[in-house]
């Protein structure tokens, strides 16, 4: 389980690295990177996760609707708590506490998600991390792109905090990084059959989406003066261990079936994902403590996710 474990991680680093070397030696332009994260966010996520969701079968999609909650719950509550913590004790502003909290909160399903989980559970992975990225995307998403758009707002509009997030919450659910995934979603539970032609039609853009969002997150990195200090310690800390344990014990609270709550806590405890950096890199928002944050704990990943595996899973 140990080298799974690693070679699920390997192409983290390699992907980081490759980026980080194309921008630190110029080969790539690192400051703007408006394009590279256009593409990636506005067509390859959103089309990456709608395929995959809506070629489910309904009778597969039904029983995991458990899933889905405990998993937007778990999410939902880190972000908030993270957020919180960020800006009253580490002093960040809205938008750079927005981006730390995603990337604490938002595990790295895009990357890692399969590799780790074929082992596992075989035919299920990719419905599995397809769920939780669903998860993410419906519960936390939309929450954290109005926050975005508030803490990058003019200065000088004169607007209450309730009507700033009503406005950027309205702009949030039309991204399609959020309503493709759920409409995945919709159509899946509705049976309707999703011809197999569209799934190999997206196939390459779909296939290369992790790598790409690995490329432009070290593309950002190299941009940064990478420092580790109490708060990407913590940061790592709540990601890594704080948020399975969360997990855990809210599917017990809400009486979930044992198999559901492994599979929860077994999705929950994989490393911080690049959607943090991505996310802000559309505001032009990068902190560096971010990037930080991302390189430590997919580094400590390797013997939090050995712990939590070997814990739960026989």
């Amino acid at each position: 389980m140990f080298n799974i474990i690693v070679s699920a991680l390997l192409p983290i680093y390699v992907g980081l690295l490759i980026g980080y070397v194309a921008g630190k030696r110029g080969m790539v332009d690192n400051k703007n990177v408006k394009t590279i994260n256009v593409m990636l966010m506005t067509f390859m996520v959103p089309l990456t996760m709608f395929i995959a969701i809506s070629r489910t079968p309904r009778e597969v999609i039904m029983p995991n609707l458990a899933l889905i909650i405990v998993i937007g719950i778990s999410m939902l509550i880190l972000y908030m708590g993270s957020l919180w913590m960020q800006r009253k004790y580490f002093g960040l502003n809205l938008s750079d506490g927005v981006v730390q909290s995603l990337t604490i909160a938002f595990p790295n399903y895009a990357s890692i998600g399969i590799p780790l989980m074929l082992p596992l559970y075989g035919d299920q992975a990719a419905l599995l991390v397809a769920i939780a990225i669903a998860a993410g995307s419906i519960f936390v998403t939309p929450i954290a792109l109005a926050q975005l758009r508030m803490g990058t707002s003019s200065p000088g509009t004169q607007v209450s905090v309730g009507q700033e997030f009503l406005k950027g919450l309205a702009g949030a659910v039309k991204t399609p990084v959020f309503f493709l995934p759920v409409l995945g979603l919709i159509w899946a539970i509705l049976g309707i059959p999703m011809p197999a032609i569209v799934g190999t039609a997206f196939g390459p853009i779909t296939m290369a989406t992790g790598g790409v969002g690995l490329f432009l997150t070290g593309l950002l990195l190299s941009a940064q003066s990478i420092k580790i200090d109490s708060n990407v310690t913590w940061s790592t800390v709540l990601g890594n261990v704080i948020q399975p344990f969360l997990t855990f014990g809210i599917a017990l609270a809400m009486g979930i079936d044992h198999e559901t709550t492994v599979r929860a806590v077994i999705l929950m405890a994989i490393p911080s994902a690049f959607f943090g950096l991505v996310f802000g890199a559309t505001v032009n928002v990068r902190p560096a403590v971010s990037g930080a944050t991302l390189l430590v704990s997919s580094v400590a990943g390797i013997l939090t996710l050995s712990f939590f595996i070997g814990w739960l899973v026989p």
